[in-house]
């Protein structure tokens, strides 16, 4: 899988979009897409959590520790 940067994703996001898209939807879109990128990120750099690190973290934290 290829590695794109913010700008290369933007344009491909725009490309991608049919010419009557608002503004908003492409803002919205464009950021999606940067999320994705910084969780695909995160990821390589292992900066992950289980599903059950993450319940027991929710769970102490309901219980106030």
């Amino acid at each position: 899988m290829r590695q794109l940067s913010i700008k290369q994703a933007t344009l491909e996001v725009i490309r991608s979009l049919p010419e009557s898209t608002s503004l908003e939807e492409i803002m919205y879109q464009i950021n999606l897409a940067a999320q994705a990128l910084e969780g695909l990120k995160d990821i390589r750099e292992g900066r992950t959590v289980t599903s059950n690190q993450l319940l027991n973290k929710l769970d102490k934290w309901k219980r106030g520790e």
